[in-house]
């Protein structure tokens, strides 16, 4: 049996399909409040039967703040896929981003510790391969060092990311990965979906930044071969490949009939904005869409390999235009009133 958390989030609910359509059982946490149909409609996107498939799900409420719940989602489980997780670049959410990801985090590894023959893998993120003082292509030898510049998200995946590996000097059977921007459909308010709910109604500005970009489909398919081979020990960066930001905008403005961005904005004026948002968002107590983090992103030049991973398992990466175009496409067939929670 395998345990997946964050199953009713943009990867967690890519992991489920790729273990039920392996013929796998699946236990899959779920918060009270969560909306099971956002991973029924995924689901759709891929099978005609999907209703047959997401019946099998078994459904269970779990926290990972909560170790009682923990306790009782882990009863039969062979292997758990740490998907869960919290994305947020507001200030303000520093607390809780500590909260689920590094404490929900140790939780889960001292549970799976305290029950015997349970294997995990951890889902990550490239915001830890941090080091400025590499100025070449980044990959799994890069350890954390930090600047000062780090967002929160950046340093409670980091702190997450020891507790596997304390996990793993404990004798915990564990592999990380470190996917890039998950690009993928049927999320688009949440985290990276956001880029295309943005780009339906068009991007017009763009910076000189890069990002390294990656399928969702593609991160579940590995994290499944990565436990069936059984690749403990281990951390494996997971893009596609380096983009600037231009050229993604492009590529998802076309996918929606839009021209591409046309508008270079600089640092100056982007932290300009910045400012003049924090000042009224103070005034209306509403929710920040800018921070000193996603500036700093917006013109990262850092660039990340994949080497690893597809000396490993010998993968392929779905390119991430046909990824970006697929998107949009399903993103289209939700109806002209576009994307919807």
């Amino acid at each position: 049996m395998n345990l997946v958390t964050g199953a009713t989030d943009i990867l967690g609910s890519h992991v489920v399909y790729t273990l039920l359509s392996k013929g796998e059982l699946v236990t899959a946490a779920r918060q009270k409040n969560s909306n099971l149909k956002r991973t029924e409609l995924l689901f759709s996107y891929y099978t005609p039967n999907y209703h047959e498939l997401f019946s099998k799900i078994k459904w269970v409420e779990m926290d990972v703040c909560d170790i009682f719940s923990i306790d009782d989602a882990l009863d039969g489980v062979s292997n758990v896929y740490h998907c869960a997780g919290m994305v947020s670049f507001d200030r303000k959410d520093r607390k809780k981003l500590m909260d689920i990801n590094e404490t929900g985090t140790r939780n889960i590894v001292n549970a799976c510790l305290n029950k015997s023959g349970i294997n995990l893998c951890h889902v990550s993120s490239i915001a830890t391969v941090n080091n400025l003082d590499h100025k070449t292509m980044l990959d799994e030898s890069v350890f954390w060092k930090t600047s000062g510049s780090e967002s929160d998200y950046a340093i409670s995946k980091y702190n997450a990311e020891r507790e596997v590996w304390r996990g793993i000097e404990e004798g915990l059977n564990a592999v990380i990965v470190n996917p890039g921007v998950i690009l993928g459909p049927g999320f688009w308010t949440q985290s990276s979906g956001r880029l295309f709910s943005a780009g339906y109604r068009g991007y017009k500005f763009f910076t000189k930044g890069r990002a390294a970009y990656v399928g969702a489909m593609d991160v579940a398919s590995i994290m499944h071969q990565l436990m069936l081979e059984r690749h403990f020990g281990n951390r494996y960066i997971l893009v596609e490949d380096n983009y600037p930001i231009a050229e993604v905008f492009s590529r998802i403005n076309e996918g929606f009939g839009h021209k591409g961005p046309t508008i270079q904005v600089g640092r100056h004026l982007l932290n300009l904005a910045l400012l003049m948002e924090k000042f009224w968002k103070m005034l209306s107590r509403g929710e920040r869409t800018l921070s000193k983090a996603l500036v700093n992103a917006a013109f990262s030049q850092q660039n990340f390999s994949n080497k690893k991973i597809k000396e490993t398992l010998r993968v392929d990466f779905r390119p991430t235009a046909q990824v970006i175009e697929e998107t949009c496409k399903l993103c289209l067939l939700e109806g002209r009133k576009g994307p919807k929670p």
